[in-house]
């Protein structure tokens, strides 16, 4: 006979250990299933990125972050969440998509590229990092683009052009410059991007006022080709040579796979998911919703320091349910 888990918890990130964590500290069997590494989405940020937030506000289960600024690297934060999942000996299988969720006489049947699962409640915190908006333009399927960038090494003395002007766009042009790579950036809007870090905003528009690096705002990406990209200004089309595109387009969350699972989304663009602000618990009877998945597309609303607590409420309404 299969044995049934009290929770199930479908993302491997900080928000899902967080859940974990609370889930073992209470008690309650749980699993995570994670579909690539630990905190995939984290492995995934460029190699040199800085975080936003102070290391204590990145802490979860109460377990200190110390890092060596006040603001701790991608790497740190690596580390930081391998210890904890070591420490607290988390029970997480890596690398295990989930493919479907099924109910049935009150229990979840969770399956996954490996086995299936049986749960009597399921926590979704799969954040929005898995998904790139695409340009949908001609030759954006060429093995020269990419929506994922890493390493500014890797672009050394090449021609390279940036689409995006947020935060990983910036931190593309101005690391990949730095590296001796020739930067073109093809900005959407006429400025840079409002919510680039404070302490880098400075250093992108002074390389493209000195010329550094050339900009062109109010524009867009025509067309790429293996040796061109045609850019769409607003003094008609140009085509300048070109060896890379790192499309830093944004990423959003896989909302129709909480459609499939039976989770009502509102009906404007958003697409927020139904949920109690007090529970997590949506509209299907025990699947929870925790971190920035909660917001639908608003993506910048909820972020790892102030979604730590929906592991809380979410344990402890599941406490509730059990019958004593």
């Amino acid at each position: 006979m299969q044995e049934t888990y009290d929770l199930v918890i479908i993302g491997g990130g900080p928000i899902g250990l967080a859940c974990a964590l609370e889930a073992k500290k209470k008690g309650l069997k749980y699993v995570i299933l994670e579909k690539g590494c630990l905190v995939n989405s984290l492995y995934n940020y460029p190699v040199n990125m800085t975080f936003f937030s102070t290391s204590e506000r990145l802490e979860i289960g109460g377990v200190p972050f110390v890092s060596n600024n006040v603001k701790p690297t991608r790497n740190e934060s690596l580390e930081y969440y391998r210890r904890v999942a070591v420490a607290a000996e988390l029970h997480l299988n890596l690398f295990e998509p989930v493919l479907a969720i099924s109910q049935e006489e009150g229990k979840f049947t969770v399956t996954t590229n490996r086995s299936s699962y049986q749960a009597t409640n399921i926590v979704i915190a799969t954040g929005f990092y898995d998904i790139p908006f695409l340009l949908n333009v001609p030759g954006e399927d060429l093995s020269k683009v990419t929506h994922y960038y890493k390493d500014p090494h890797f672009y050394a003395f090449e021609k390279v052009l940036v689409t995006g002007a947020n935060n990983s766009g910036v931190d593309a042009a101005l690391e990949t410059w730095r590296k001796g790579a020739q930067v073109t950036m093809v900005i959407r809007d006429s400025d840079i991007g409002t919510r680039v870090k404070y302490w880098v905003r400075p250093d992108i528009i002074n390389r493209i006022s000195e010329g550094s690096i050339k900009a062109y705002f109010n524009s867009t990406i025509a067309a790429i080709r293996e040796k061109e990209v045609d850019i769409q200004t607003p003094d008609g089309l140009i085509t300048i040579e070109n060896d890379w595109v790192i499309a830093m387009t944004g990423y959003q969350p896989n909302l129709d796979f909480l459609e499939i699972a039976g989770i009502k989304l509102s009906a404007d663009t958003i697409r927020k998911p139904m949920y109690s602000e007090d529970t997590h618990e949506t509209n299907v009877a025990g699947i929870y919703l925790a971190g920035v998945i909660c917001g639908g597309m608003d993506t910048h609303s909820l972020f790892i320091e102030n979604s730590r607590e929906h592991a809380v409420k979410i344990i402890d309404h599941i406490l509730q349910r059990i019958p004593v």
